[in-house]
Parts: structure tokens; sequence; C-alpha cells
């Protein structure tokens, strides 16, 4: 039984797919270096423009560089929907997400004044630095944090669990010692001490609420002191998770089908969704060698 044919895109949508997606071409590397411009010129703009007094003498010009800005940053959006197979891969992943909200704020800000602020979002989309200059140590960094993150949340999540109940509790109990105290009028609900705890127990310490009373004072001492290893086990959980994911990604290739990319620089396939990559790198290997 014949196997169905990959889909691959067409040549229009994959030169598109190449330009915009991938840096490892010199076409790719100065669309992203163009696009880095656009976006830190943009971002400065916003900056510019929420000071008053600058505002007050350049507002038209700023209204007319925050649209152009957006209209090319729409166009990139819906460039790089139509260059994907999977185009709601792109949507829904990281990269996808902060691109639309970079562009949504100016749209909005025609029905809700003021929301055009929103637009400094589009510096997240400077974190493509890594990957456009082929940093390989950033990203390779980058990625063992990002799946330490996902493989460590579940006990990070247990571990919020038990500081939201204990918070409670802690709280609860400095009511009951400062409520009747020469600190009444702080710990006047049990909220409102639960709200102290937090802060201390997250060693944040605003002093804007303490105890007055001796009982009061030590049972304070004792959150604070455990406050330390509230900071400490989820440094040590995520570290532990790093230490067991340490790994590379070696070039920019991005799935057309499934937006996947840090795949081994002589792979065929994706790593991701068993797609066929179309790599460059190896057809042009696979030339020379012909």
């Amino acid at each position: 039984m014949a196997q169905p044919r990959p889909e691959r895109l067409g040549p229009g949508r994959e030169k598109i797919h190449e330009i915009i997606f991938e840096a490892d071409t010199p076409t790719g590397k100065a669309f992203d270096i163009g696009l880095l411009i656009m976006i830190i010129a943009s971002v400065i703009t916003v900056f510019l423009e929420s000071v008053e007094s600058i505002n007050a003498h350049y507002s038209l010009v700023f209204d007319v560089l925050e649209w152009i800005f957006t209209i090319f940053f729409t166009i990139e959006y819906v460039l790089r929907i139509y260059s994907v197979l999977r185009p709601i891969k792109y949507i829904t992943s990281f990269y996808g997400v902060i691109d639309l909200l970079s562009i949504l704020p100016t749209y909005i800000s025609l029905l809700i004044p003021g929301t055009e602020v929103g637009a400094v979002l589009r510096i997240l989309r400077l974190l493509r630095v890594f990957r456009i200059f082929k940093l390989n140590s950033f990203m390779r960094q980058g990625a063992v944090l990002q799946l330490a993150l996902r493989r460590s949340q579940r006990k990070i999540a247990v571990f919020l669990y038990f500081i939201f109940l204990l918070v409670i509790v802690i709280g609860s109990l400095m009511y009951l010692i400062e409520h009747n105290g020469p600190a009444s009028d702080q710990f006047d609900s049990i909220p409102r001490s639960i709200y102290w705890a937090i802060v201390t127990i997250t060693t944040v310490g605003y002093g804007d609420i303490s105890p007055a009373t001796e009982l009061g004072q030590f049972m304070a001492a004792l959150v604070m002191v455990t406050g330390y290893a509230v900071i400490a086990v989820p440094t040590g959980i995520v570290s532990a998770e790093m230490t067991s994911t340490y790994h590379d990604i070696h070039n920019t290739q991005a799935c057309p089908h499934c937006m996947k990319e840090g795949h081994d620089d002589d792979a065929k396939f994706c790593k991701s969704c068993g797609q066929d990559l179309h790599n460059r790198l190896v057809e042009q290997k696979e030339q020379e060698e012909a």
C-alpha cells in the first residue's frame, strides 16, 4: 500500500517561511535584523510618548509612527500564518501569542483610548535575538531552563499549595494573637493578617503592618526565618531539573508543520512530529557530495 505523500509548502510559501522563520540564510538573517530594529524603534516610541513634555510637541509624529509599526507587524504576522502548514500551531505558540499581543493594543486603542501603551509588549519579541545571531550557548541555557520549568511545574504547584495553606494558618494565628492587643487596628481581620503573613514569609517586608505583642513578634521572627526556606525550595527544585535535562540546540531550523525548533544539523525529519524538514543544510551537503 502506497504511503501518503508528505505535505509540502508551495515554492512561494516555502521561500517566505525561510525568510521569516529561519536565520540560517542571508535573507532570513537580514529580515530578522530589520525586524529587531523595528521592534526597538517601536518600543522607544512608546516610551517617549509616555513623557508628557515630549508628547505635547510630537504627538502627531508618534501616532503616525505607531500605525506604521503596527501595520508592518500585522503584515508580518499574517505572512507567518500563511507560510506554515499548521497555522494553529504558530498562533498558539509562545512567540505566536506574543506577536499577536504586540499588534492588538493599537487596534484596541480605537475603542479604548490609552491602551496603545500595551504595545510595549513588543519588547518580548527581542527574545528572538539569541536565535537570530545563533548564540548557541544562550539558546542552550534557555532551552534547558524552559524544559526544567516545565518538568518541575507539578512539584512547584504542590509547594505553592502548601505555602497557600501555611499563610492562612499563620495569618489566622496572628489575628488571634494581635486582634485584642496594641496593634488591633492593623490586624483587624483575618484576610489582612494573611496579607501580613504573605509579605513576611516572602521576605518582602513592607512594614505597613507589624505585631506589637511579644508573642506576636516571636511568631513573626519564626515566619521570617521560614521565609528563607520558601525561597530556597523552588530554586532547588528547578536547579535539580536543570541538571537532569541539560541538552543542546544546534540550529534555528523551524519545522513548517509543528513550529518546533532546535533540530540537529543533519536532521531530515522533525523530532517532534516526524514530518519532512526540507533541511537546506542537508540538501546542500548532498548536492556538494553529488
